[in-house]
């Protein structure tokens, strides 16, 4: 039997080099490397692994191995995120929407999710069951968005539209950085 290809490997060298088949599981996030390489991603979505393990003094497989894992376990999605208050759309408006008692709160935003024109959902307390905000090229399109999607829907009790008519302030994509 020809050992040349046989070497004796350490636990420690073997996780070192991620050969061990790890079960992704939410607690990555606690991981303190996972962390940094998620902050620079928030940064710069497409921010090549060189760089980042360049920046953090580790290998560039390891990056990509801990991305992919983070991925595979569903804690982390690298997408494009689109400020639609710096495009300037015509209508920016909130719906209060109060669910049908036939329907819950959650199977509405389900159902309302994948909609283009949707860039907020927040199931809520008080008056409404869900406040959604809309972006859209104006009120034709918010219209037809209304009458499509809210209006004669059965899960759908009463919408309330509140139409913006100024922002003043919008920083929800830098509120995931701060600690409170």
């Amino acid at each position: 039997m020809n050992n040349s290809n046989n070497r004796i490997v350490t636990l420690n060298q073997l996780k070192d080099s991620d050969q061990i088949t790890r079960v992704p599981t939410r607690d990555t996030l606690k991981d303190k490397l996972n962390q940094q390489i998620i902050d620079m991603l928030e940064v710069d979505g497409r921010l090549p692994f060189k760089e980042i393990a360049k920046t953090l003094e580790i290998s560039e497989g390891t990056v990509r191995n801990r991305v992919n894992r983070m991925k595979d376990a569903g804690v982390l999605q690298i997408k494009a995120l689109v400020d639609r208050s710096a495009i300037n759309y015509d209508t920016d408006s909130m719906l209060g929407i109060k669910v049908a008692s036939n329907s819950s709160p959650s199977e509405v935003a389900k159902r309302l999710q994948d909609c283009n024109e949707i860039v907020f959902i927040l199931w809520v307390t008080g008056r409404y069951d869900l406040l959604v905000e809309i972006a859209s090229e104006g009120d034709e399109t918010l219209t037809r968005f209304l009458e499509k999607h809210c209006f004669n829907s059965n899960d759908i009790k009463d919408v309330e539209v509140m139409k913006g008519l100024a922002t003043f302030k919008n920083q929800f994509l830098l509120k995931s950085h701060e600690k409170f």
